[in-house]
């Protein structure tokens, strides 16, 4: 592989599978994928989906195209965020971009640190747009915003496959304000 440019993940696309799914590829955990940590950021559940929408029960509540909500990062100088960097060619990272639509890329290569082996070239991330998150609080707010319960189980699979003390870090993201539920996604 030629290219220089990574991504690093902090939620979903630290799950192989879900990486998988979007570039196309197995990933190679021994070439492709670096363990990291992205300092100046915290994990926030504060990404409001600009295109999934789906029905859910909250206990008595039926909800009926409420607003899916995901992981999304937050500035703040304070803390890091654990995840994976991994190494992307050019049309992958288009295929990122295109699912990644309501997120800015933003270059993060000065504020990663890696575990293992030093990689090089350019490590990216996608941060929320301030619409997105703007949209998640609306919702919030109205009573129409959830987490997919299966979105949360392969998140926290995922650290949990990264071992003991990232799947610790994991855990210090704030907990959701919003309820994790099944969603029949529209």
């Amino acid at each position: 592989m030629t290219s220089s440019t990574w991504v690093f993940g902090y939620g979903s696309l630290v799950s192989p599978s879900s990486m998988a799914t979007t570039i196309g590829r197995t990933v190679d955990s021994t070439t492709d994928v670096a363990v990291a940590h992205l300092d100046g950021y915290g994990r926030r559940w504060n990404y409001g989906s600009l295109h999934k929408r789906g029905d859910w029960h909250d206990g008595e509540v039926e909800i009926t195209g409420g607003l899916v909500v995901s992981l999304g990062l937050e500035a703040d100088a304070t803390e890091s965020c654990n995840g994976v960097a991994v190494r992307v060619t050019a049309d992958e990272l288009a295929q990122l971009d295109w699912r990644e639509r309501d997120y800015e890329r933003t270059d993060v290569t000065d504020q990663i640190r890696l575990e293992g082996p030093v990689i090089s070239g350019r490590i990216v991330t996608y941060v929320p747009r301030t619409s997105a998150v703007d949209r998640y609080e609306q919702a919030r707010d109205d009573g129409r915003a959830a987490i997919e319960r299966r979105y949360w189980d392969l998140v926290h699979g995922a650290f949990n496959e990264l071992g003991a003390g990232h799947r610790e870090h994991f855990s210090k993201t704030p907990d959701p304000d919003i309820p994790v539920v099944d969603i029949l996604i529209n």
